[in-house]
């Protein structure tokens, strides 16, 4: 055979090849991410231009999350959000208001104790929504209510709601539920 058709065999094949390898890379990344960031990632990739875009957003949250020294609690510190929770719980009765606030500023407080940025709202959503995606949903209602809460606009109906919907994240983050990569090495 001639080198031009040795060319024109080997050519064609080693493109297939790499269009193959980058489906297959392409499809890897996007179960990855599917799994990690659980219904986040359908929400992230609603809100991109396309789906590239998002799973780029995403793959920057994980990088961002990996540098963040997030740790587990020791069983004293866990004991005392704990009691501090049921404080906040037992408030509900007389102050429904101030309970969710306090709610919002505990959990806070337990996401910074944890080494997580605590920062903007948005971004805590980012930094968050790699390990506890699934209970995100939570937090993103119960900010929501605390803001209605705020302006003076929540039922108290919406205020139980609220108090529901951290308590969700609250015991995710006080569990070490999504584990810090410390505890998984």
């Amino acid at each position: 055979m001639s080198t031009g058709t040795l060319l024109a065999i080997i050519i064609p094949v080693i493109v297939v090849i790499a269009l193959v390898a980058a489906a297959a890379f392409l499809f890897m990344r996007r179960r990855h991410l599917r799994e990690r960031f659980g219904p986040e990632y359908e929400r992230t990739v609603e809100g991109a231009d396309n789906r590239l875009a998002a799973e780029r957003e995403l793959s920057a949250r994980e990088r961002r999350h990996d540098s963040l020294d997030i740790k587990p609690l020791p069983s004293s510190v866990r004991e005392r959000y704990a009691r501090d929770w049921t404080s906040v719980q037992d408030e509900f009765v007389d102050r429904p208001n101030d309970a969710v606030h306090d709610a919002d500023r505990l959990v806070t407080s337990l996401m910074h104790e944890r080494g997580y940025p605590t920062g903007e709202f948005e971004q805590r959503m980012k930094d968050l929504s790699v390990e506890h995606g699934r209970t995100l949903e939570h937090y993103r209602a119960a900010h929501e209510i605390d803001t209605l809460s705020a302006q003076h606009k929540a039922t108290t109906e919406q205020l139980r709601g609220a108090m529901v919907h951290y308590r969700e994240l609250f015991d995710e983050l006080l569990s070490d539920g999504g584990q810090s990569r410390h505890a998984r090495a």
